[in-house]
């Protein structure tokens, strides 16, 4: 085996073995990316989740709003109730005083 045979069989050993070597890089880079499509697709799967929490949380306070509001305009119909009783009591009782008077 002469100096170019030699050299042209360890080129040979050497192509070979970085065609090997890019052939596993190219499997590690497939699974590599299949991970990162996996792992995409899961954050898009919690970032939807959050957004439809964010709409429950909203839905949510925005009925307590209304539950604070109904519940203060009962006690507002009550006390406006009372104002208006008395209020008539006191008609009530100007107008027997005039009539006892007049």
């Amino acid at each position: 085996m002469d100096a170019n045979e030699f050299t042209l069989s360890l080129f040979t050993t050497r192509l070979r073995q970085l065609l090997l070597q890019y052939k596993e890089l190219e499997k590690k880079n497939a699974e590599l990316q299949t991970m990162i499509d996996e792992r995409d697709a899961r954050i898009k799967e919690l970032d939807d989740s959050l957004q439809s929490v964010y709409k429950s949380y909203d839905s949510l306070k925005m009925a307590k709003m209304v539950e604070i509001t109904d519940g203060d305009m009962e006690s507002a119909q009550k006390r406006l109730s009372k104002l208006i009783r008395d209020v008539n009591r006191c008609i009530t009782l100007l107008s027997e005083n005039s009539i006892d008077n007049g």
